[in-house]
Protein backbone atom coordinates (compact mmCIF):
# COMPACT_ATOMS: atom_id res chain seq x y z
CA UNK A 1 0.00 0.00 0.00
CA UNK A 2 1.55 3.53 -1.03
CA UNK A 3 2.66 5.60 2.10
CA UNK A 4 0.78 8.96 1.37
CA UNK A 5 -2.85 6.30 1.07
CA UNK A 6 -1.92 4.85 4.37
CA UNK A 7 -1.30 8.21 5.87
CA UNK A 8 -4.76 8.96 4.92
CA UNK A 9 -6.22 6.47 6.45
CA UNK A 10 -5.17 6.65 9.62
CA UNK A 11 -6.36 10.37 9.29
CA UNK A 12 -9.70 9.95 8.40
CA UNK A 13 -9.67 7.70 10.99
CA UNK A 14 -9.05 9.91 13.41
CA UNK A 15 -11.19 12.10 11.75
CA UNK A 16 -14.07 9.45 12.25
CA UNK A 17 -12.96 9.00 16.07
CA UNK A 18 -12.88 12.97 16.44
CA UNK A 19 -16.30 13.38 15.10
CA UNK A 20 -17.75 10.40 17.49
CA UNK A 21 -16.00 11.70 20.52
CA UNK A 22 -16.78 15.14 19.95
CA UNK A 23 -20.63 14.39 20.06
CA UNK A 24 -20.36 11.66 22.44
CA UNK A 25 -18.89 13.91 24.37
CA UNK A 26 -21.59 16.76 23.90
CA UNK A 27 -24.03 14.55 25.90
CA UNK A 28 -21.80 15.69 29.07
CA UNK A 29 -23.13 18.97 28.31
CA UNK A 30 -27.09 17.69 28.61
CA UNK A 31 -27.70 14.94 31.11
CA UNK A 32 -26.15 14.58 34.46
CA UNK A 33 -24.40 18.37 34.99
CA UNK A 34 -23.37 19.52 37.97
CA UNK A 35 -24.24 23.18 38.21
CA UNK A 36 -22.27 24.47 35.41
CA UNK A 37 -19.81 21.99 34.87
CA UNK A 38 -20.48 18.90 32.28
CA UNK A 39 -20.89 15.29 33.86
CA UNK A 40 -18.58 13.86 35.30
CA UNK A 41 -18.87 10.87 34.08
CA UNK A 42 -16.43 9.08 31.61
CA UNK A 43 -14.46 12.71 31.65
CA UNK A 44 -10.86 11.36 31.69
CA UNK A 45 -11.87 8.72 28.51
CA UNK A 46 -13.17 11.32 26.75
CA UNK A 47 -11.00 14.04 27.22
CA UNK A 48 -7.83 11.37 26.11
CA UNK A 49 -9.66 9.93 22.90
CA UNK A 50 -10.42 13.78 22.02
CA UNK A 51 -6.72 14.79 22.35
CA UNK A 52 -5.41 11.53 20.80
CA UNK A 53 -7.62 11.92 17.77
CA UNK A 54 -6.86 15.94 17.17
CA UNK A 55 -2.84 14.86 18.18
CA UNK A 56 -3.44 12.27 15.24
CA UNK A 57 -5.18 14.68 12.91
CA UNK A 58 -2.31 17.48 13.26
CA UNK A 59 0.31 15.35 12.85
CA UNK A 60 -0.78 13.05 9.96
CA UNK A 61 -2.31 16.51 8.12
CA UNK A 62 1.47 18.05 8.43
CA UNK A 63 2.80 14.77 7.03
CA UNK A 64 0.87 15.01 4.22
CA UNK A 65 1.31 18.72 3.72
CA UNK A 66 5.41 17.86 3.68
CA UNK A 67 4.41 14.55 1.19
CA UNK A 68 2.66 16.92 -1.05
CA UNK A 69 5.21 19.55 -0.80
CA UNK A 70 3.27 22.09 0.80
CA UNK A 71 1.19 22.07 -2.63
CA UNK A 72 -2.30 23.10 -1.14
CA UNK A 73 -5.99 24.47 -2.72
CA UNK A 74 -6.99 27.69 -1.59
CA UNK A 75 -9.62 26.02 0.57
CA UNK A 76 -6.74 24.20 2.35
CA UNK A 77 -6.15 27.69 4.61
CA UNK A 78 -10.42 28.00 5.42
CA UNK A 79 -9.94 24.68 6.86
CA UNK A 80 -6.98 24.95 8.80
CA UNK A 81 -9.21 28.60 10.28
CA UNK A 82 -12.19 26.16 10.98
CA UNK A 83 -9.81 23.46 12.54
CA UNK A 84 -8.53 26.35 15.06
CA UNK A 85 -12.26 27.44 16.05
CA UNK A 86 -13.39 24.12 16.60
CA UNK A 87 -10.23 23.71 19.00
CA UNK A 88 -10.82 26.98 20.31
CA UNK A 89 -14.59 26.35 21.09
CA UNK A 90 -14.17 22.94 22.49
CA UNK A 91 -11.49 23.89 25.40
CA UNK A 92 -13.50 26.67 25.79
CA UNK A 93 -16.82 24.72 26.10
CA UNK A 94 -15.24 21.78 28.35
CA UNK A 95 -12.92 24.60 30.52
CA UNK A 96 -13.00 23.49 34.14
CA UNK A 97 -13.75 27.17 35.75
CA UNK A 98 -17.59 27.26 37.19
CA UNK A 99 -17.47 31.08 36.77
CA UNK A 100 -18.87 29.60 32.72
CA UNK A 101 -22.36 29.21 32.65
CA UNK A 102 -23.93 26.19 31.23
CA UNK A 103 -25.61 27.79 28.30
CA UNK A 104 -22.02 29.24 27.01
CA UNK A 105 -20.62 25.77 27.22
CA UNK A 106 -23.60 24.27 25.05
CA UNK A 107 -22.94 27.47 22.39
CA UNK A 108 -19.11 26.81 22.60
CA UNK A 109 -20.20 23.21 21.62
CA UNK A 110 -22.62 24.73 18.48
CA UNK A 111 -19.60 26.71 17.37
CA UNK A 112 -17.23 23.95 17.43
CA UNK A 113 -19.91 21.15 15.51
CA UNK A 114 -20.93 23.97 12.99
CA UNK A 115 -17.14 24.26 12.27
CA UNK A 116 -16.78 20.33 12.18
CA UNK A 117 -19.57 20.54 10.05
CA UNK A 118 -18.31 23.09 7.60
CA UNK A 119 -14.72 21.40 7.53
CA UNK A 120 -16.28 17.98 6.31
CA UNK A 121 -18.53 19.95 3.82
CA UNK A 122 -15.39 21.63 2.14
CA UNK A 123 -13.11 18.35 2.22
CA UNK A 124 -16.46 16.64 0.48
CA UNK A 125 -16.80 19.66 -2.05
CA UNK A 126 -13.37 21.19 -2.54
CA UNK A 127 -14.29 24.33 -4.03
CA UNK A 128 -12.26 26.00 -6.68
CA UNK A 129 -12.06 29.89 -6.15
CA UNK A 130 -10.82 31.47 -9.19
Amino acid sequence: METQLLIKIVHMSAVSLACVVILARAMTLFKGVQGNQPNPAGRTAFVALQHLSMLVIVLTGIVLLVMKNFDVQTWFYAKVVLFLVMLSSLSKAYKKEDSILLTQRRAGLFLAVVAMISILGLVMIKPNFG
